[in-house]
């Protein structure tokens, strides 16, 4: 008589599994959730190959952080919350073990992604409730459908499983970044429906404080809190008892679990191999159809727009950009919360002069981008890394924080112009002999193009050697960049065709006289 053992269900448990990126130098290494917290007083950086999950990460690791050192006290006063921050960074270098190890040992069951009844982050009723989608619609990147396949050899004919450590980065990218658009219809009762709602990050870039170790960063890094008080219960959606219900509206987002990992619009089920190793197949669907909760993300800068007639549009997070450079940023960075400015810095910067000197003085800024449409389309994604720049921030140097909020703006203000000018320049150049000249037509014309891409590089010489030359007039400068991108994109045309140089000319003159109509600069 044979006897046969059961087979061990798969299992991986993002706190002790390596799937985690990180680098201390130049050594780099994987581990999980839990080792992170340990160790972070030994990591220099996240090391994510796909800087939007590095945010993602970043925001999941906060969130633990605060709980495990009491920084998610909604009872603690702005001044003792901060010094109890400050005391952490002064008094020790990293996590206590004994609170890590309670945090994941609380919530074990709930950190396995492929539990049969909580999975990390995913809801084990798609199963019954959706069709699965295929594994090439987790993986971005990876056609789908009947699109084409422009980046590598994945159909869904013929779809290539993905390991485990992979899976899991890509489903923390749906829920922050997800698309919207048709999916798998999803039946709830007798609710049936197939349309995504975009998450709460899509095409945001996100800004992070950087310090000497993980632990500094993910200390610098927790909001503060604002407000009186929360109407429930602050918890991340694996410390939650039950599953959402799909069908009632989202519980309201509170500090700090729910504000930075609480606020996902899809629902998710992994489909693992029998040894759990690669994930072959993956559902997803709506995880709600309510409106989205208004809630301000505290790591991306807010575009002001006090006019708008729609509150909801008063305050807009500043998109991703993969052609915008980072300093063009430093202006909403560095200058404090202004009712006349147009932008206003990341929440998270409002308390960081509050740190320890020696961790303020170091602070650097992580910046992760991630430039997509708002539907379904991604161009791609970015990051890069600051010097430290608290220093100059308005609090600590408001005759810098100026210079370099009249550099930034004289800067934008010169593209735009540039952008015009060469729009008409070939209109003018190009618009047969008689024909009515209306001005720039909607939108960019080759040359604006192709002026914008050669500006840019040279305004942003020209702004490093402003912050130097204080004395210098800021707007006669960025014009002289704009006019330099203006004939190098015009040469070959003036050479060939009289209409074109004269509309350079034309051109020129207008940059010049922007230049010098612009404030000088502090």
């Amino acid at each position: 008589m044979s006897s046969s053992t059961a087979p061990v269900p798969p299992s991986f448990s993002v706190a002790d599994r390596p799937w985690i990126p990180v680098r201390t130098r130049t050594t780099y290494e994987h581990v999980g959730l839990r080792e992170l917290l340990l160790r972070a007083h030994e990591f220099d950086d996240l090391a994510f190959a796909i800087p939007p999950v590095a945010s993602a990460v970043l925001r999941v690791a906060i969130a633990i952080a605060a709980r495990i050192c009491g920084l998610d006290d909604t009872e603690l006063s702005a001044s003792r919350w901060n010094r109890l921050r400050r005391d952490l960074l002064e008094d020790t270098d990293r996590f206590d073990p004994k609170e890590v190890y309670a945090y994941f040992d609380r919530h074990e069951h709930r950190l396995d992604a492929f539990h049969p009844e909580r999975p990390w982050l995913q809801d084990p009723r798609l199963a019954q409730q959706s069709d699965p989608a295929g594994i090439n619609t987790l993986v971005l990147g990876r056609a789908t459908g009947n699109n084409f396949a422009w980046f590598g050899p994945h159909t869904d004919a013929a779809p290539h499983p993905v390991p485990t450590a992979e899976a899991v980065q890509h489903l923390l990218l749906h829920h922050f970044y997800g698309r919207s658009g048709a999916a798998k219809h999803r039946t709830v009762g007798a609710y049936r429906h197939n349309k995504l709602t975009s998450g709460p990050l899509r095409g945001a870039v996100s800004f992070h404080p950087l310090g000497r170790t993980l632990f500094e960063t993910l200390l610098a890094g927790v909001p503060a809190f604002h407000g009186d008080s929360q109407p429930v219960v602050d918890l991340c959606p694996w410390e939650e008892e039950d599953l959402p219900n799909p069908m009632a509206p989202p519980a309201p987002v509170t500090w700090p679990g729910r504000l930075l990992t609480g606020r996902s619009r899809h629902a998710l089920l992994l489909v693992p191999s029998a040894d759990g190793t690669t994930v072959t197949d993956t559902h997803l669907a709506w995880a709600t159809r309510h409106p989205k909760l208004a809630v301000l993300d505290p790591y991306v800068v807010l575009q002001l727009n006090p006019t708008a007639k729609a509150p909801g549009k008063r305050q807009t997070a500043r998109r991703a950009d993969t052609g915008r450079a980072w300093w063009r940023e430093l202006e909403a960075l560095l200058l404090a919360p202004d009712e006349s400015a147009r932008a206003r810095r990341p929440q998270v910067f409002d308390t960081l002069n509050d740190l320890p000197s020696t961790v303020r003085d170091t602070l650097r800024v992580r910046v992760h981008g991630f430039h997509q449409d708002r539907q379904c389309v991604d161009y791609g994604w970015y990051t890069a890394l600051t010097p430290p720049l608290l220093a100059w921030a308005q609090e600590n140097d408001p005759e810098r924080a100026q210079r370099i909020a009249d550099c930034c703006r004289s800067a934008e203000d010169i593209a735009r112009k540039l952008t015009k000018a060469a729009n008409k320049a070939w209109k003018d150049t190009t618009s047969p002999p008689g024909a009515k000249k209306t001005g720039a037509r909607a939108g960019r014309s080759r040359w604006a193009e192709r002026a914008g891409a050669a500006y840019w590089p040279l305004a942003e010489k020209t702004f490093w050697r402003l912050l130097h030359d204080t004395d210098q007039p800021v707007g006669p400068a960025f014009a002289h960049d704009a006019i330099t991108a203006l004939r190098q994109v015009t040469d070959s045309a003036v050479i060939q065709h009289s209409a074109a140089a004269r509309a350079r000319t034309t051109a020129t003159s207008t940059l010049r006289l922007a230049g010098a109509r612009l404030p000088k600069g502090s």
